[in-house]
């Protein structure tokens, strides 16, 4: 016995390494035979190959929320990050996916279902799916993913009646060479390759020659009076596999067509009437295997929009999963070896699940819900991506401008909480990792709560991206004629509410209630503005560690019973209270829970401190919120308030530094001066009447 090869996780790092040079050339089936010795896992089933292309391109696991975030789409190696995907719900998604693939690689029965993508338009499942295939190809093509099929060669030799044309004939199926191998030795062999593999499944392969491969090999025996070594010496030739959606080669996408002209031949194949001329009708060289399901064998097959397709027309699937075979007209039944994954919207898929008729086929899907994103920040990614993408115009995108635009998406897509607990803003924040500061917010109990209330799960109802995608598109363009340099959340925020009502896929019922979460989409950038306007105007790093380290020390001293020294005396003295409070009131935090907050900065401080990092109140949002709005109180009675409120060129030297201030923040010139003059009034009149 050959020794064991390196495990998969082994090579994984490795995936970047050359093509390898032998895609073209053939070898003989003795050789082949010697290179599955030498590495079993390249006699992997579809689900097999699939599942370990996952894990090659690389993985991580968060330990937090229990689920695996596979590189292929969390980063999209391939293409620099191009290509990826954003949210927690959608990394949910992938990774049930791959668990049903990985389990049906072990046989545990999802590699005899469809994996059934079901989502709203636009939440990704397409793109998912185009990303699969096309990692399956640059899979296939590297020495970790490569697989194999055979030749038929010489056959004008030993069969009279055989066309010239046909003296060399490719696995119609592209079959595994080991199929060549009667069943009874092809279990010794495959159960020596089991011993030597070292992988989480078990090699298996019980499948019969396609008809066309069945012919030519009785032929030939008949010929060599049962000689099989004598056949796979003359006759056949050994050739590596490579997955290529254009060559609809072991990759195959099919799209419905209209119900009048729906064919199952589409899927199973049909005869070849070029060659009934030659061979004859019930020949089966007269077969023509080029039906979605034989182009898709030993990969994967992809079903756009699947439940669109007659209710007669889905029956093929259903001896294509739970059998793995198919039947095609007047043709004997075919094996095949193939993931079978399904796309569908959520209209189609309710009408089909009421569907009596259809309660086999349903029996036979396992569905994955593919949702939107509810996280507004992972949302402004796809927003960004959108950008990146495109060739964008010389125009800055403001702060906020996709994150409230995200925002809004998620508050129409979240099932809104009991208004006597959270509103749906302070849910959505929560969605997106932020601690709310009055309010304990169990995440996991509002998602469970959402779970129970909705029909299939949280976040398939609402705007899609592609709408808000593109209302800001639009934006962009009114501000390019607008002879504006920038993109601003208020312009967005303009076009979404002014196109609400001209979108086709917003009912009506939904204007009434998507217009109230715009306005508090507004009022909750109008926070963020006069925030921003705040900082612009107060803003002092040195004094902001300062009074942090003032306050730590207070703290830690608070916790430890102990003294404090005084700043301007250096006597020893009891912990500042009034201080404490002062800092902690900014944040709304009352008196009874000061002492949680207290120990969860000092156990942050720890923390960092047994990291090596120095203190920073910067790395602590909340308590930077808190000093930042102290700071502001401080030094607020020392702002110029009607120069925030005056007409006219910003010119003046304070306004100038204003606005400096807010370029530090990202802001434009141009966007700077919008969000003084929108968010700036608001500041001074609030501290004007106060």
């Amino acid at each position: 016995m050959t020794e064991r090869k390196p495990s998969l996780s082994a090579l994984s790092e490795e995936y970047r390494t050359t093509i390898p040079s032998d895609l073209r050339e053939p070898r003989s089936f003795e050789r082949y035979l010697q290179e599955l010795y030498d590495e079993p896992r390249v006699a992997r089933n579809a689900p097999q190959r699939v599942a370990d292309m996952f894990d090659f391109y690389g993985s991580e696991y968060d330990e937090d929320t229990g689920v695996v975030e596979y590189k292929l789409a969390s980063e999209d190696p391939l293409n620099n990050g191009e290509n990826t995907f954003y949210g927690r719900v959608v990394h949910d998604a992938i990774h049930e996916f791959v668990n049903k693939v990985k389990s049906g690689a072990r046989g545990l029965g999802p590699e005899k279902r469809i994996l059934l993508l079901l989502g709203p338009v636009g939440s990704g499942k397409s793109d998912f799916d185009s990303q699969i295939r096309t990692y399956f190809e640059d899979y296939t093509s590297r020495d970790a993913g490569r697989m194999y099929t055979f030749r038929w060669t010489n056959l004008c030799d030993v069969i009279p009646d055989q066309d010239p044309e046909d003296d060399v004939v490719r696995s119609p199926m592209n079959q595994d060479p080991l199929v060549l191998v009667p069943q009874e030795q092809r279990e010794n062999i495959v159960d020596d390759l089991n011993g030597l593999l070292d992988a989480p499944y078990t090699i298996r392969n019980e499948q019969s020659l396609d008809p066309a491969s069945e012919f030519y090999m009785d032929r030939l025996l008949a010929h060599y009076n049962d000689d099989l070594e004598t056949v796979l010496e003359n006759h056949v030739e050994v050739i590596r596999l490579l997955a290529d959606e254009n060559k609809r080669q072991a990759i195959e996408t099919f799209e419905p067509k209209d119900k009048k002209n729906q064919d199952e031949t589409e899927l199973t194949g049909d005869v070849n009437y070029s060659k009934i001329a030659i061979y004859g009708e019930s020949d089966p060289r007269s077969f023509d295997y080029a039906g979605a399901f034989c182009n898709s064998n030993r990969g994967l097959f992809s079903g756009e929009e699947l439940l669109k397709l007659q209710r007669e027309f889905l029956y093929d699937f259903l001896h294509a999963t739970q059998e793995q075979t198919i039947k095609p007209k007047s043709n004997p039944r075919i094996d095949i070896d193939q993931v079978i994954v399904g796309r569908t919207n959520m209209p189609e898929y309710r009408d089909k699940k009421g569907d009596e008729k259809m309660e086999a086929f349903n029996d036979r899907t396992k569905r994955i819900n593919f949702p939107y994103v509810l996280s507004y920040e992972n949302e402004a990614e796809i927003y960004r991506k959108m950008l990146r993408n495109a060739d964008l115009p010389e125009i800055h995108v403001e702060p906020h401008t996709l994150e409230m635009a995200g925002l809004f998406g998620v508050l129409t897509r979240i099932e809104e909480p009991d208004a006597n607990s959270i509103t749906a803003v302070q849910k959505a924040k929560a969605y997106n990792g932020e601690i709310d500061d009055t309010d304990d917010i169990d995440v996991k109990k509002l998602r469970e709560e959402a779970e129970e209330s909705v029909d299939i799960a949280e976040g398939m109802d609402g705007v899609s991206p592609r709408f808000i995608g593109d209302e800001i598109a639009e934006a962009l363009m009114d501000s390019m004629h607008r002879s504006r340099s920038f993109l601003s959340p208020l312009l967005t925020f303009n076009h979404l509410e002014g196109n609400l009502e001209n979108h086709g896929s917003i009912s009506a019922e939904m204007f009434e209630t998507y217009y109230r979460y715009l306005e508090l989409v507004r009022e909750e950038y109008k926070k963020r503005a006069i925030e921003d306007v705040r900082h612009a105007l107060a803003y002092d790093i040195d004094e902001i560690q300062r009074q942090g380290e003032k306050y730590m020390d207070h703290v830690m001293a608070y916790i430890d019973d102990d003294t404090v020294e005084d700043e301007i005396t250096g006597r020893e003295q009891e912990p500042d209270e009034q201080f404490l409070r002062s800092v902690e009131e900014k944040l709304q935090l009352p008196e009874d829970r000061k002492d949680d907050f207290r120990q969860e900065v000092a156990n942050w401080v720890s923390r960092r401190a047994r990291e090596g990092q120095p203190f920073d109140p910067q790395g602590n949002d909340r308590l930077r919120r808190a000093l930042e709005s102290k700071l502001w109180e401080d030094k607020k009675h020392n702002i110029n308030f009607s120069a925030l409120v005056t007409s006219g060129e910003m010119d003046d030297d304070e306004r100038n530094e204003w606005i400096e201030a807010l370029l530090d923040q990202g802001y434009s010139t141009e966007g700077a001066k919008e969000v003084l003059e929108f968010a700036g009034a608001e500041v001074a009149k609030s501290e004007m009447e106060g």
